[in-house]
């Protein structure tokens, strides 16, 4: 059931800018030349038109593979890293109110779960129905909505989010220079853009990905790309951001105990008495080596934060 309403004045037609309106169990905008299904669990489908091919790729692609992600997140080693991951993220953003926010590419709204009640509103953004079910089963509360719909062509008005949030979204987006401007678009003047996301600065990642992506069955090379700094921090300049940080994280451990859904063997690790010890140490390893100054730029890892500095005309 479509029970929230209230949230729609944040929704607009991604054709025309229109407010959208909730009747005859879909949305439309006020000139009625644009309507949208919501399905059964109460997500708003903006397909169609409104779909690049990308997103329709990346739609397909991961309603193959959402079982094998959500199995990966579970796995004890996956879940310890991922923790310091996640507690690196957190010390980032512990001050910061946030008012409303968006999580592009959401999945099962991993960035809503770590920051717990500090959401006032939140919108979940993906191309995945199969991922979008899973988190509107975590978060059925109704300051929460969660829709489908293309991270190029957001259905989100302007001016209007504290913050935006994308934890390994943008390296599935060709279109980075679109994705960026949408971001920027939808954000209030001051508001942060957040993400974390695969980074390739390091020549030897770069090489093992290049083969890696091509040939693994739950990577699509065609629409997955590594951020580089040089490509990525000039096209947030462009958009008007103003990048404040980036700071890379994760070596060797990051490729032992990440990455079960891609590197099969990986999985085994699971039945390893003291895995979660085992990782442990290994996440102490990256920490001491990623501060060697010729590591510094080397993580498998980028965190990075920019914020929108005026508003565009």
């Amino acid at each position: 059931m479509f029970n929230q309403n209230e949230l729609i004045k944040y929704l607009m037609c991604p054709q025309t800018g229109e407010d959208l309106i909730y009747q005859s169990g879909k949305l439309q905008n006020s000139s009625a030349s644009n309507s949208y299904e919501v399905n059964k669990v109460g997500i708003p489908l903006f397909v169609g038109q409104s779909f690049s091919q990308d997103a329709k790729t990346q739609e397909a692609h991961y309603d193959k593979v959402a079982d094998d992600y959500i199995a990966n997140i579970g796995y004890p080693h996956t879940q310890e890293y991922m923790r310091y991951l996640d507690l690196a993220f957190l010390e980032l953003i512990e001050n910061e109110e946030i008012h409303s926010a968006v999580e592009i590419c959401c999945g099962k709204g991993e960035v809503f779960s770590l920051l717990g009640n500090r959401v006032a509103n939140g919108f979940g953004v993906d191309v995945s129905t199969r991922m979008l079910s899973e988190a509107k089963k975590n978060f059925p509360n109704s300051n929460y909505l969660f829709l489908q719909a293309d991270a190029i062509k957001l259905p989100l008005k302007n001016n209007t989010f504290s913050h935006v949030f994308m934890f390994g979204g943008i390296h599935h987006v060709n279109n980075r220079q679109q994705l960026f401007n949408e971001i920027y678009r939808i954000l209030q003047p001051g508001g942060k853009f957040y993400w974390r996301e695969p980074v390739s600065d390091f020549f030897v990642w770069k090489w093992i990905r290049a083969v890696i992506y091509r040939f693994s069955p739950n990577l699509d090379h065609t629409t997955e790309r590594p951020l580089t700094y040089e490509e990525t921090v000039p096209l947030l300049h462009k958009s008007g951001f103003k990048c404040g940080l980036w700071k890379t994280l994760g070596l060797l451990g990051f490729c032992f105990f990440m990455n079960s859904d891609v590197l099969v063997f990986n999985r085994l690790f699971r039945f390893i008495p003291g895995i979660r010890k085992i990782t442990r140490f290994f996440i102490a390893m990256d920490k001491l080596m990623i501060k060697i100054p010729l590591l510094k730029r080397a993580g498998l890892q980028v965190i990075g934060c920019a914020e929108k500095i005026d508003v565009k005309s």
